[in-house]
This record gives structure tokens, sequence and C-alpha cells, in this order.
């Protein structure tokens, strides 16, 4: 299974799953781009995997989807009358011969999952998480609660450290800054934002991240670390805060950075 980057509108990555002949793309915001590639490609679409409802995710489906309405499409019930085949958390979806498990991780919306693979056959673990979890950051909280986003990132969090983690935006460069602003004399955080701004500067694509990389860069998966708990009750005026409490002063603070 190969996985390659669909951009879309101005930051997004459609993710297309494919073994050169059939294709499974991720939250497709925009049929536009997934088409050309498909074409350019010699690829068939033979299925979509959804995370959440949010236009730039699902806007593409009714498109992609109107000529062919026996292909699969995969994501939470609510998402969209396209979906056909509804998935919610310990769920399994078989793609390519490779189990994805369905996880719950409300925060971002109430409604939105991830889709996370084992590694098998020589190749890492694949970690799908739409717009829960990003590279240095995670999403906004637009539906649910702090608790509820701590409990989701924690799940993610606990998978393996070698997870290759496909997240849906390029929002690394301005995540790893806020980290800095952060945690300013974590040189892991600013050893990465080096490199991600040399990436970018080619306009090219900074993912996939890993799990390990996160533990050790990106502040909403260290609530629990001195360095972040006290720069959030400077930030804030905490005094022995909670860790839901941290990890809402650091979101609130990122917001409005």
């Amino acid at each position: 299974m190969q996985i390659d980057a669909i951009r879309a509108f101005s930051d997004n990555y459609i993710w297309c799953l494919h073994d050169q002949s059939d294709a499974i793309v991720v939250d497709p915001g925009d049929a536009g781009p997934v088409k050309a590639y498909l074409k350019a490609h010699g690829l068939s679409l033979t299925g979509v995997l959804i995370t959440h409802h949010h236009f730039d995710h699902t806007g593409g489906l009714p498109a992609l989807c109107e000529k062919r309405p026996e292909i699969p499409v995969w994501g939470p019930s609510s998402s969209s009358e396209h979906i056909n085949r509804p998935v919610q958390e310990d769920d399994r979806v078989e793609i390519f011969g490779r189990i994805f498990h369905v996880i719950a991780v409300p925060g971002h919306t109430l409604d939105h999952i991830a889709y996370y693979c084992d590694a098998t056959d020589g190749e890492a673990p694949v970690l799908l998480p739409g717009d829960t979890l990003f590279a240095g950051g995670c999403g906004r909280l637009f539906e649910g609660s702090s608790e509820q986003m701590v409990d989701s990132l924690g799940k993610l969090q606990s998978l393996p450290d070698a997870t290759a983690i496909y997240c849906a935006h390029e929002y690394t460069e301005a995540n790893l800054t806020f980290a800095a602003a952060v945690e300013p004399n974590n040189s892991d955080v600013a050893g990465r934002l080096a490199t991600v701004r040399s990436i970018r500067q080619s306009d090219g694509i900074t993912l996939p991240s890993t799990i390990a990389s996160e533990k050790a860069t990106n502040p909403f998966l260290r609530c629990q670390e001195h360095s972040v708990q006290a720069a959030a009750e400077k930030q804030c005026t905490l005094t022995n805060s909670s860790h839901s409490e941290i990890f809402a002063a650091i979101r609130g603070w990122k917001d409005n950075f």
C-alpha cells in the first residue's frame, strides 16, 4: 500500500491510499484534485474514508459518488448522506489487505473518528487522524470539550512511537512556531522547526509525522510536562491546574497566537 498526498484548497491534504491500481481517498473536500490525480496516475477510485463532517473533508463526495453510488464510503453516520458504510469505535475497515481500526476521537467535532492500522509486512503503523492531531498541534474545539479532546489525544498518544501520522492540513510550521513559544528551551522543538522551515521554503510537504516526534515536540501531548504547565499557568494566570485545564489554557493561547 502506498500513501500519496493530493493537495486541495490552500492547505488540505487528501490522502490517497493505493496499490498502483485501485485507490481509497481520505476526506475528499474537493473532487477536482482527486479526479485529476487519479487520472494522471491511472488509478480507479474504489472507496472513501471520512473522519468528520466539516465541508473541507466531505465537500467532494457528491461529485465523486454521483455516477458511482456503489463505491463504499466509510465514516461517522452523521457526517454525510453519502456515507453508506457507517462506522464507530472498534469497527474495522479492510484496505488492501490491511486492517484499519476505528477510534472515536471527539473534540474537534463530536462525530470525529480516526483510522489506525498496525505495522505489517515491514510497513510502519499508519494513523489517519483527520483534524484531531496535527504535526505539532491539534484541532480547534468547535464542538467538543477540553476533557474530550484530552481523552482523544491520549488514545492517539498511546499508539506505537513509529506510527506514521497523515494529518489533513499543512499546519506544521505555524504549530511548531507556537510550540517554541510554549517551550523556548525545548531543543527538539527548535530542531524540528528549523527543518520544517527549510522544507516549506520549497513548498515541500512536512508529513507524515510520527507519534514519537509528537511526544517530543507537540505541546498538546506534553501537558504533563512541567515546562508546558509553567508556560500555561504564567500565560493564563493558573495555579495547581488539572491536565484538562492546562490543555484548555494552551488551546486558548494557540487560538489567539
